[in-house]
Protein backbone atom coordinates (compact mmCIF):
# COMPACT_ATOMS: atom_id res chain seq x y z
CA UNK A 1 0.00 0.00 0.00
CA UNK A 2 1.38 3.41 -1.03
CA UNK A 3 1.51 6.15 1.59
CA UNK A 4 -0.70 9.15 0.78
CA UNK A 5 -1.10 12.56 2.41
CA UNK A 6 -4.75 11.67 3.05
CA UNK A 7 -3.65 8.67 5.10
CA UNK A 8 -1.42 10.90 7.25
CA UNK A 9 -4.29 13.37 7.80
CA UNK A 10 -6.50 10.42 8.75
CA UNK A 11 -3.82 9.28 11.23
CA UNK A 12 -3.68 12.80 12.72
CA UNK A 13 -7.47 12.67 13.24
CA UNK A 14 -7.33 9.24 14.93
CA UNK A 15 -4.39 10.27 17.13
CA UNK A 16 -5.90 13.56 18.31
CA UNK A 17 -7.33 12.23 21.62
CA UNK A 18 -4.23 10.11 22.38
CA UNK A 19 -1.05 11.99 21.53
CA UNK A 20 0.26 15.40 22.54
CA UNK A 21 0.79 17.97 19.84
CA UNK A 22 4.35 18.49 21.07
CA UNK A 23 5.86 21.93 21.32
CA UNK A 24 8.33 23.38 18.85
CA UNK A 25 10.88 25.04 21.14
CA UNK A 26 13.01 27.89 19.76
CA UNK A 27 16.44 26.85 21.08
CA UNK A 28 17.94 30.32 21.43
CA UNK A 29 20.27 29.29 24.25
CA UNK A 30 22.15 26.68 22.21
CA UNK A 31 25.10 28.23 20.43
CA UNK A 32 24.99 27.08 16.77
CA UNK A 33 25.49 28.61 13.33
CA UNK A 34 21.78 28.29 12.50
CA UNK A 35 18.34 29.31 13.84
CA UNK A 36 17.52 26.17 15.80
CA UNK A 37 14.13 24.75 16.80
CA UNK A 38 13.46 21.52 18.73
CA UNK A 39 10.44 19.32 18.06
CA UNK A 40 10.07 17.90 21.57
CA UNK A 41 8.75 14.37 21.04
CA UNK A 42 10.60 13.47 24.27
CA UNK A 43 7.55 15.03 25.98
CA UNK A 44 5.14 12.75 24.08
CA UNK A 45 2.98 10.15 25.88
CA UNK A 46 5.31 7.19 26.67
CA UNK A 47 8.29 9.57 26.29
CA UNK A 48 8.79 9.11 22.55
CA UNK A 49 7.16 9.50 19.12
CA UNK A 50 6.53 5.73 18.80
CA UNK A 51 3.00 5.90 20.23
CA UNK A 52 1.91 7.69 17.01
CA UNK A 53 2.68 4.88 14.56
CA UNK A 54 1.74 2.06 16.93
CA UNK A 55 -1.63 3.56 17.86
CA UNK A 56 -2.63 4.36 14.29
CA UNK A 57 -1.67 0.88 13.08
CA UNK A 58 -3.64 -0.83 15.86
CA UNK A 59 -6.64 1.44 15.15
CA UNK A 60 -6.82 0.01 11.61
CA UNK A 61 -7.16 -3.63 12.79
CA UNK A 62 -10.47 -5.47 12.49
CA UNK A 63 -12.31 -6.76 15.58
CA UNK A 64 -11.23 -10.30 14.67
CA UNK A 65 -7.55 -9.21 14.42
CA UNK A 66 -7.74 -7.37 17.75
CA UNK A 67 -9.11 -10.54 19.37
CA UNK A 68 -5.98 -12.45 18.27
CA UNK A 69 -3.80 -9.88 20.08
CA UNK A 70 -0.72 -8.04 18.84
CA UNK A 71 2.97 -8.84 19.04
CA UNK A 72 5.98 -6.51 18.69
CA UNK A 73 9.68 -6.39 19.31
CA UNK A 74 11.63 -3.35 20.32
CA UNK A 75 14.60 -1.87 22.11
CA UNK A 76 12.06 -0.07 24.28
CA UNK A 77 10.21 2.92 22.83
CA UNK A 78 8.14 1.07 20.22
CA UNK A 79 7.38 -1.50 22.94
CA UNK A 80 5.87 1.20 25.16
CA UNK A 81 3.90 2.68 22.25
CA UNK A 82 2.43 -0.70 21.28
CA UNK A 83 1.69 -1.62 24.92
CA UNK A 84 -0.24 1.60 25.57
CA UNK A 85 -2.02 1.56 22.20
CA UNK A 86 -3.08 -2.09 22.61
CA UNK A 87 -4.32 -1.51 26.16
CA UNK A 88 -6.33 1.54 24.97
CA UNK A 89 -7.80 -0.55 22.12
CA UNK A 90 -8.71 -3.39 24.50
CA UNK A 91 -6.38 -5.94 22.90
CA UNK A 92 -3.64 -8.12 24.42
CA UNK A 93 -0.02 -7.27 23.61
CA UNK A 94 3.07 -9.49 23.85
CA UNK A 95 6.37 -7.64 23.50
CA UNK A 96 9.78 -9.15 22.85
CA UNK A 97 12.69 -7.07 24.16
CA UNK A 98 16.44 -7.59 23.71
CA UNK A 99 18.26 -8.28 27.01
CA UNK A 100 20.26 -5.05 26.50
CA UNK A 101 17.13 -2.85 26.79
CA UNK A 102 17.33 -0.42 29.74
CA UNK A 103 15.46 -1.60 32.86
CA UNK A 104 13.46 1.65 32.87
CA UNK A 105 12.04 0.84 29.41
CA UNK A 106 11.27 -2.79 30.35
CA UNK A 107 9.37 -1.73 33.48
CA UNK A 108 7.53 1.04 31.64
CA UNK A 109 6.39 -1.46 28.98
CA UNK A 110 5.00 -3.77 31.66
CA UNK A 111 3.37 -0.76 33.29
CA UNK A 112 1.42 0.00 30.09
CA UNK A 113 -0.10 -3.48 30.25
CA UNK A 114 2.02 -5.69 27.98
CA UNK A 115 3.31 -9.20 28.57
CA UNK A 116 7.09 -8.79 28.25
CA UNK A 117 9.49 -11.51 27.05
CA UNK A 118 13.24 -10.90 27.30
CA UNK A 119 15.50 -12.34 24.57
CA UNK A 120 19.31 -12.67 24.67
CA UNK A 121 21.11 -10.49 22.14
CA UNK A 122 20.14 -7.29 20.28
CA UNK A 123 17.02 -5.95 18.54
CA UNK A 124 17.35 -8.33 15.58
CA UNK A 125 17.34 -11.40 17.87
CA UNK A 126 14.19 -10.15 19.60
CA UNK A 127 12.67 -9.61 16.15
CA UNK A 128 13.25 -13.26 15.15
CA UNK A 129 11.66 -14.49 18.40
CA UNK A 130 8.66 -12.21 17.84
CA UNK A 131 8.17 -13.46 14.26
CA UNK A 132 8.26 -17.07 15.48
CA UNK A 133 5.66 -16.28 18.16
CA UNK A 134 3.47 -14.54 15.57
CA UNK A 135 3.55 -17.64 13.31
CA UNK A 136 2.65 -19.92 16.21
CA UNK A 137 -0.19 -17.81 17.65
CA UNK A 138 -1.63 -15.83 14.72
CA UNK A 139 -1.20 -12.56 16.64
CA UNK A 140 -0.87 -9.42 14.49
CA UNK A 141 2.71 -8.23 14.12
CA UNK A 142 3.15 -4.50 14.67
CA UNK A 143 6.40 -3.66 12.90
CA UNK A 144 8.38 -0.77 14.44
CA UNK A 145 9.15 0.90 11.11
CA UNK A 146 8.54 -1.12 7.94
CA UNK A 147 4.78 -0.58 7.64
CA UNK A 148 2.92 2.17 5.73
CA UNK A 149 0.37 2.73 8.53
CA UNK A 150 3.10 2.98 11.18
CA UNK A 151 4.91 5.43 8.86
CA UNK A 152 1.68 7.43 8.39
CA UNK A 153 1.41 7.75 12.18
CA UNK A 154 4.98 9.03 12.45
CA UNK A 155 4.29 11.37 9.52
CA UNK A 156 1.85 13.33 11.71
CA UNK A 157 4.98 14.94 13.25
CA UNK A 158 5.71 16.36 9.78
CA UNK A 159 2.20 17.88 9.65
CA UNK A 160 2.74 19.51 13.05
CA UNK A 161 6.17 20.90 12.11
CA UNK A 162 4.86 22.38 8.84
CA UNK A 163 1.98 23.93 10.78
CA UNK A 164 4.27 25.28 13.55
CA UNK A 165 7.06 26.56 11.27
CA UNK A 166 5.90 26.61 7.65
CA UNK A 167 9.05 28.38 6.42
CA UNK A 168 11.56 25.88 7.88
CA UNK A 169 14.63 25.45 5.65
CA UNK A 170 15.60 22.02 7.00
CA UNK A 171 14.27 19.25 9.24
CA UNK A 172 16.82 16.90 10.82
CA UNK A 173 15.62 13.48 11.94
CA UNK A 174 17.25 10.48 13.68
CA UNK A 175 17.31 7.20 11.71
CA UNK A 176 17.20 3.69 13.13
CA UNK A 177 15.03 1.54 10.89
CA UNK A 178 13.78 4.62 9.04
CA UNK A 179 10.07 4.78 9.93
CA UNK A 180 10.22 8.23 11.51
CA UNK A 181 12.19 9.90 8.73
CA UNK A 182 10.08 8.16 6.04
CA UNK A 183 6.89 9.67 7.46
CA UNK A 184 8.33 13.11 8.14
CA UNK A 185 10.23 13.44 4.83
CA UNK A 186 7.18 12.34 2.81
CA UNK A 187 4.93 14.96 4.46
CA UNK A 188 7.53 17.76 4.37
CA UNK A 189 8.30 17.21 0.66
CA UNK A 190 4.57 17.15 -0.17
CA UNK A 191 3.82 20.38 1.74
CA UNK A 192 7.06 22.31 1.27
CA UNK A 193 9.29 20.73 -1.41
CA UNK A 194 12.09 23.27 -0.94
CA UNK A 195 12.59 22.30 2.72
CA UNK A 196 15.55 19.93 3.09
CA UNK A 197 15.22 16.73 5.13
CA UNK A 198 18.40 15.26 6.61
CA UNK A 199 18.84 11.99 8.46
CA UNK A 200 21.36 11.25 11.22
CA UNK A 201 22.63 7.85 12.36
CA UNK A 202 25.01 6.73 15.07
CA UNK A 203 28.41 5.99 13.47
CA UNK A 204 28.35 2.57 15.15
CA UNK A 205 24.95 1.68 13.64
CA UNK A 206 24.99 3.34 10.22
CA UNK A 207 22.86 0.77 8.38
CA UNK A 208 20.64 3.16 6.37
CA UNK A 209 23.62 5.45 5.66
CA UNK A 210 25.53 2.48 4.23
CA UNK A 211 22.54 1.12 2.27
CA UNK A 212 21.79 4.49 0.65
CA UNK A 213 25.47 5.00 -0.18
CA UNK A 214 25.65 1.57 -1.85
CA UNK A 215 22.21 2.01 -3.52
CA UNK A 216 21.06 -1.36 -2.22
CA UNK A 217 19.21 -2.71 0.78
CA UNK A 218 21.74 -4.44 3.01
CA UNK A 219 22.41 -5.01 6.69
CA UNK A 220 25.36 -4.62 9.05
CA UNK A 221 26.90 -7.61 10.84
CA UNK A 222 26.80 -5.82 14.19
CA UNK A 223 25.95 -2.46 15.74
CA UNK A 224 27.62 -0.59 18.59
CA UNK A 225 26.17 2.58 20.12
CA UNK A 226 24.64 3.68 23.44
CA UNK A 227 21.76 5.20 21.42
CA UNK A 228 19.73 1.99 21.75
CA UNK A 229 16.69 3.55 20.05
CA UNK A 230 18.50 3.65 16.68
CA UNK A 231 20.70 0.54 17.01
CA UNK A 232 19.23 -1.28 13.98
CA UNK A 233 21.28 -3.67 11.82
CA UNK A 234 19.04 -3.53 8.74
CA UNK A 235 16.52 -0.95 7.50
CA UNK A 236 13.21 -2.07 5.98
CA UNK A 237 12.51 -2.27 2.24
CA UNK A 238 9.59 0.20 2.56
CA UNK A 239 11.69 2.71 4.52
CA UNK A 240 14.74 2.24 2.26
CA UNK A 241 12.65 3.16 -0.80
CA UNK A 242 11.09 6.19 0.90
CA UNK A 243 14.41 7.48 2.25
CA UNK A 244 15.98 7.06 -1.23
CA UNK A 245 13.16 9.15 -2.65
CA UNK A 246 12.53 11.91 -0.10
CA UNK A 247 15.63 12.39 2.07
CA UNK A 248 18.32 14.85 0.91
CA UNK A 249 21.30 13.44 2.79
CA UNK A 250 22.32 11.24 5.72
CA UNK A 251 25.26 11.86 8.06
CA UNK A 252 26.66 10.04 11.10
CA UNK A 253 27.73 11.19 14.57
CA UNK A 254 29.94 9.46 17.15
CA UNK A 255 28.76 8.44 20.62
CA UNK A 256 30.95 11.17 22.14
CA UNK A 257 29.30 13.80 19.91
CA UNK A 258 25.87 12.45 20.92
CA UNK A 259 26.86 12.64 24.60
CA UNK A 260 27.90 16.28 24.15
CA UNK A 261 24.53 17.00 22.50
CA UNK A 262 22.59 15.39 25.40
CA UNK A 263 24.57 17.54 27.83
CA UNK A 264 23.98 20.71 25.79
CA UNK A 265 20.23 20.04 25.50
CA UNK A 266 19.94 19.48 29.23
CA UNK A 267 22.12 22.36 30.33
CA UNK A 268 21.07 25.03 27.85
CA UNK A 269 17.42 24.19 27.06
CA UNK A 270 16.40 21.98 30.03
CA UNK A 271 15.44 19.23 27.56
CA UNK A 272 16.12 15.62 28.56
CA UNK A 273 16.91 13.50 25.51
CA UNK A 274 17.95 9.89 25.03
CA UNK A 275 20.82 9.10 22.67
CA UNK A 276 18.60 8.54 19.62
CA UNK A 277 16.80 11.84 20.22
CA UNK A 278 20.01 13.86 20.48
CA UNK A 279 21.74 12.79 17.23
CA UNK A 280 20.11 15.56 15.10
CA UNK A 281 21.38 18.19 17.57
CA UNK A 282 24.83 16.52 17.55
CA UNK A 283 24.88 16.83 13.74
CA UNK A 284 24.20 20.59 14.06
CA UNK A 285 26.65 21.19 16.94
CA UNK A 286 29.50 19.42 15.13
CA UNK A 287 28.78 21.03 11.74
CA UNK A 288 27.94 17.85 9.83
CA UNK A 289 25.31 19.53 7.65
CA UNK A 290 25.13 22.67 5.44
CA UNK A 291 22.64 24.58 7.62
CA UNK A 292 24.50 27.82 8.36
CA UNK A 293 22.08 30.75 8.77
CA UNK A 294 19.07 28.49 8.07
CA UNK A 295 15.87 27.85 10.03
CA UNK A 296 16.38 24.30 11.25
CA UNK A 297 14.12 21.88 13.13
CA UNK A 298 15.75 19.01 15.03
CA UNK A 299 13.37 16.21 16.00
CA UNK A 300 14.19 15.16 19.59
CA UNK A 301 12.53 11.79 19.10
CA UNK A 302 12.53 10.53 22.70
CA UNK A 303 13.60 11.16 26.27
CA UNK A 304 13.66 7.65 27.72
CA UNK A 305 17.28 7.58 28.80
CA UNK A 306 18.33 5.19 31.55
CA UNK A 307 19.36 7.27 34.58
CA UNK A 308 22.41 5.03 35.12
CA UNK A 309 23.62 5.81 31.60
CA UNK A 310 22.84 9.50 32.02
CA UNK A 311 25.60 10.11 34.59
CA UNK A 312 28.15 8.44 32.28
CA UNK A 313 26.88 10.41 29.31
CA UNK A 314 27.22 13.71 31.18
CA UNK A 315 30.78 12.77 32.11
CA UNK A 316 31.67 11.99 28.49
CA UNK A 317 29.96 15.18 27.35
CA UNK A 318 32.05 17.26 29.76
CA UNK A 319 35.28 15.65 28.52
CA UNK A 320 34.22 16.18 24.87
CA UNK A 321 33.65 19.91 25.56
CA UNK A 322 36.95 20.36 27.44
CA UNK A 323 35.18 20.98 30.74
CA UNK A 324 36.82 18.07 32.49
CA UNK A 325 40.52 17.35 32.22
CA UNK A 326 43.24 15.19 33.67
CA UNK A 327 46.94 16.06 34.02
CA UNK A 328 49.69 13.70 35.13
CA UNK A 329 52.79 15.40 36.52
CA UNK A 330 56.13 13.74 37.34
CA UNK A 331 57.39 15.07 40.70
CA UNK A 332 60.08 14.54 43.30
CA UNK A 333 58.45 12.92 46.30
CA UNK A 334 59.14 15.64 48.87
CA UNK A 335 57.05 17.97 51.08
CA UNK A 336 55.45 21.05 49.49
CA UNK A 337 55.07 19.67 45.97
CA UNK A 338 51.29 19.33 46.21
CA UNK A 339 50.99 22.93 47.47
CA UNK A 340 52.87 24.19 44.41
CA UNK A 341 50.63 22.18 42.06
CA UNK A 342 47.40 23.36 43.71
CA UNK A 343 48.63 26.98 43.71
CA UNK A 344 49.08 26.90 39.92
CA UNK A 345 45.67 25.28 39.30
CA UNK A 346 43.90 27.73 41.63
CA UNK A 347 45.67 30.73 40.07
CA UNK A 348 44.43 29.59 36.64
CA UNK A 349 40.80 29.41 37.83
CA UNK A 350 40.32 25.63 37.54
CA UNK A 351 38.80 23.41 40.23
CA UNK A 352 40.47 20.17 41.44
CA UNK A 353 38.00 17.26 41.77
CA UNK A 354 40.38 14.32 42.34
CA UNK A 355 44.06 13.73 43.12
CA UNK A 356 45.92 10.45 42.73
CA UNK A 357 49.46 10.13 44.14
CA UNK A 358 51.45 7.17 42.82
CA UNK A 359 55.00 6.60 44.08
CA UNK A 360 55.23 2.92 43.15
CA UNK A 361 55.16 3.21 39.34
CA UNK A 362 58.01 1.16 37.82
CA UNK A 363 59.28 3.84 35.46
CA UNK A 364 59.77 6.69 37.99
CA UNK A 365 62.93 7.47 39.92
CA UNK A 366 63.27 5.86 43.36
CA UNK A 367 62.50 9.24 44.99
CA UNK A 368 59.98 10.29 42.32
CA UNK A 369 56.22 9.98 41.95
CA UNK A 370 53.36 10.58 39.54
CA UNK A 371 50.59 12.97 40.54
CA UNK A 372 47.36 12.69 38.51
CA UNK A 373 44.97 15.60 38.96
CA UNK A 374 41.38 15.72 37.69
CA UNK A 375 40.01 19.23 37.19
CA UNK A 376 36.87 21.10 36.14
CA UNK A 377 37.87 23.52 33.37
CA UNK A 378 36.15 26.00 31.05
CA UNK A 379 37.19 24.68 27.64
CA UNK A 380 40.15 23.26 25.69
CA UNK A 381 41.91 26.65 25.57
CA UNK A 382 41.76 26.77 29.37
CA UNK A 383 43.29 23.27 29.64
CA UNK A 384 46.10 24.27 27.29
CA UNK A 385 46.81 27.45 29.30
CA UNK A 386 47.10 25.38 32.50
CA UNK A 387 49.49 22.94 30.79
CA UNK A 388 51.66 25.82 29.56
CA UNK A 389 51.75 27.34 33.05
CA UNK A 390 53.04 24.07 34.52
CA UNK A 391 55.74 23.84 31.83
CA UNK A 392 56.77 27.49 32.45
CA UNK A 393 57.15 26.74 36.16
CA UNK A 394 59.47 23.83 35.36
CA UNK A 395 57.11 20.90 35.96
CA UNK A 396 57.34 17.78 33.82
CA UNK A 397 53.99 16.69 32.32
CA UNK A 398 53.58 13.04 31.41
Amino acid sequence: MELTLDRVYQAAHVLKPVVNRTELVHATRINTNCDLYLKTENLQNTGSFKIRGAYFKISTLTREEKDRGVVACSAGNHAQGVALAATRAGTKSTIFLPAIAPISKVEATRGYGAEVRMIDGVYDDAYEAAVKYQQETGAVFIHPFNDPDVIAGQGTIGLEIMDQLSDADAVIVPIGGGGLISGISFVVKMLNPRCKVYGVQAAGAASMYQAIKDHKLEGLDSVSTFADGIAVKKPGDVTFDMVSKYVDDIVTVTDDETAAAILTLMEKQKVVSEGAGAVPVAAVLFNKLPVEGKKVVCVVSGGNIDVNILSRVINRGLIKEGRKAELTIELLDKPGQLVAVSRIIASMGANVTKVDHNSSAENTDINGCYLTVQMETRDFAHIEAIRQKFIEEGFKLV
